[in-house]
């Protein structure tokens, strides 16, 4: 199923943050998610690399959500000041001076940081998992609004696929009372032949009349068996009860309405190669086009 939504969020500054602080760790995360059909369920992400650790349980979440359909989630980060240099903060300095003090007493070696370096972490610096807790929240939020857009798509669906059931069974219905007509004419067919051999041949015929005639009327049964589609008729009508049933219940169901459409053309094509009359043949393709109909929209159902 298609749909759309999207979510933001800002991370919350510790409360024992000052004015400055918070104002230079301000950042937004915006997720947008979209879904387009598909029979299986198949994932993409977009997002920036410092979020990537994100990956799994986003995937985790997108999986208990949704079972079928190509799902689309970007994830877009802004920072105040992005593309500027920020003015460091004491209360940041100060931390990177303990930390390089820290590392150089284990290191001695080790470089001191340079001034490139101390603005690069003060331009992004202690907000990385405050970020991720917005991202997450904001994902939620977004995946929840997707699922909505995609259960309101599948109700109007759900109505499409009943007018299809309505169609078929109303074709079910006019082929039904064709087949003793058709056979009825076949069998007076047969006995028009029967009576032209007995007035062809002059009463000559080496059988008698009466086993022609039992003949003749043997065939006409023999036909009728051939094209009743009785049981295709009974066959199909179940599996649009079937149908009914699950559309009115919900939930997940796409493959098992895969397999009912299935079944649906498998009838109909069986009540095709048996017509015998025009009226027969246009109600089987009558059928099967609105069954291929139904079999598009149940691609989209989930």
């Amino acid at each position: 199923m298609t749909g759309y939504a999207s979510a933001s969020a800002q991370p919350v500054p510790a409360p024992s943050a000052s004015p400055e602080t918070a104002q230079a760790a301000h950042a937004s995360v915006t997720v947008e998610a979209r879904s387009v059909n598909g029979r299986f369920l198949d994932l993409s992400m977009r997002m920036p690399d410092d979020l990537r650790g994100l990956e799994p349980a986003l995937r985790e979440l997108l999986t208990a959500s949704f079972k079928r359909g190509k799902i689309e989630l970007r994830i877009n980060t802004q920072r105040d000041g992005d593309g500027a240099w920020p003015q460091p903060q004491s209360d940041q300095l100060h931390r990177l001076a303990r930390l390089q003090d820290t590392v150089q007493s284990w290191l001695p070696k080790a470089q001191p940081l340079s001034v490139h370096e101390v603005m690069q972490w003060c331009k992004g610096g202690g907000t990385a998992e405050k970020l991720d807790e917005a991202t997450l929240d904001a994902a939620r939020r977004c995946v929840a609004g997707l699922a909505e857009a995609r259960a309101r798509e599948g109700e109007k669906l759900v109505a499409i696929l009943l007018e299809r059931v309505t169609a078929l069974r109303k074709l079910a219905e006019d082929a039904e009372p064709l087949v003793p007509a058709v056979v009825q004419r076949q069998q007076q067919r047969f006995l028009e032949r029967w009576q032209e051999a007995l007035a062809t041949s002059g009463g000559n015929q080496s059988v008698p009349e009466e086993a022609l005639r039992e003949r003749a009327l043997n065939e006409a049964a023999a036909y009728a068996i051939r094209i009743d589609v009785a049981e295709e008729l009974a066959r199909l009508r179940a599996h649009l009860d079937e149908i009914t049933r699950l559309l009115k219940k919900g939930g997940e169901l796409g493959k098992r309405l895969d397999f009912l459409i299935q079944e649906l053309h498998r009838e109909a094509n069986t009540l095709g190669s048996k017509a015998s009359a025009l009226e027969l043949t246009n109600i089987s393709v009558e059928m099967k086009v609105a069954i291929e109909q139904m079999r598009e929209q149940v691609q989209n159902i989930e």
